[in-house]
């Protein structure tokens, strides 16, 4: 069953398989083999233009190492038009079935800067489109190329936005070019994620929300304060100061959101243990 056979019948549980170094992907195959069952893991594309193992190709060790469904994520920041096409055409015949679209950090932000140049040949609705062709058997100039594949497309949306109108516009384009479910960024504010679903359950598409356990204090502090798009409550900042750790405060937001939520998106940065710890308090809310 893939995941989107189980959205909207089934709490649905992914994961990110943390960063590969270089070449090292059994090294972070073997790791993930301890994490429990799991709906599918999601694979990075370079993030913040850092370099990684292809998402595509380590997709596919994924599934074929795991038995777990990849969601790689797949930019429009480093590949042409033609690229894209083949690359999507490769995907496809490696198994992949589950896309996540997005933008992609600018390289500048990596440790190549201003050498590695960005292409954004096409922006992310236009590549939802292209998906949506080639799984018609149509490519980007609507002629056939022989056969079709057979994508799931994952998009992202930011729960705790301050315009939760303007994003949800965002999603219904997204939805209206070929977005099939969505993978929200971070979340800790339980009363704008909850505001947020109820007003997405009107786009009749399912959401799996975002979380990612602190670490520490400075890390919850950190994030507060720099990161953008990421609004870390006062009161979650109390409760590190209590002594409440990470996977605690993690667990009592999937409790507040979980009637709300089709899924959960754990993102804890490679921690096998953390996550296996979230998995199992979820499980025990569908009892």
């Amino acid at each position: 069953m893939s995941i989107l056979d189980k959205l909207g019948k089934g709490f649905v549980i992914t994961t990110e398989l943390g960063p590969v170094k270089g070449a090292l992907a059994e090294d972070s195959i073997e790791k993930a083999k301890a994490y429990l069952p799991l709906d599918a893991i999601n694979i990075h594309d370079c993030p913040m233009g850092n370099l990684r193992i292809n998402s595509v190709m380590m997709g596919s060790l994924v599934q074929e190492k795991l038995k777990t469904d990849a969601i790689p994520h797949f930019t429009c920041r480093d590949r042409s038009l033609l690229g894209t096409q083949a690359d999507l055409l490769g995907a496809h015949s490696m198994g992949i079935r589950h896309i996540l679209v997005t933008t992609g950090d600018p390289p500048k932000h990596g440790p190549f800067g201003e050498s590695s140049k960005a292409v954004y040949n096409y922006n992310t609705l236009e590549f939802i489109k292209l998906i949506k062709n080639m799984n018609n058997g149509l490519d980007y100039n609507g002629k056939e190329f022989g056969g079709q594949t057979d994508f799931c497309i994952s998009c992202t949306a930011i729960p705790t936005t301050s315009d939760i109108d303007r994003e949800l516009s965002k999603m219904e384009r997204k939805i209206n070019a070929g977005a099939d479910f969505f993978q929200t960024q971070v979340v800790y504010d339980t009363e704008k994620a909850v505001a947020f679903a109820q007003k997405a359950k009107a786009l009749k598409k399912p959401v799996i929300m975002g979380i990612m356990p602190l670490k520490s204090l400075k890390m919850a502090s950190y994030m507060k304060n720099n990161v953008e798009g990421i609004d870390i409550p006062d009161d979650i900042i109390s409760k590190m100061e209590s002594g409440k750790n990470g996977i605690e405060i993690s667990c009592n937001i999937i409790k507040d959101v979980y009637e709300y939520y089709d899924g959960i998106h754990i993102m804890a940065m490679g921690n096998v243990s953390g996550t296996n710890e979230i998995i199992e308090y979820i499980h025990t809310l569908a009892k």
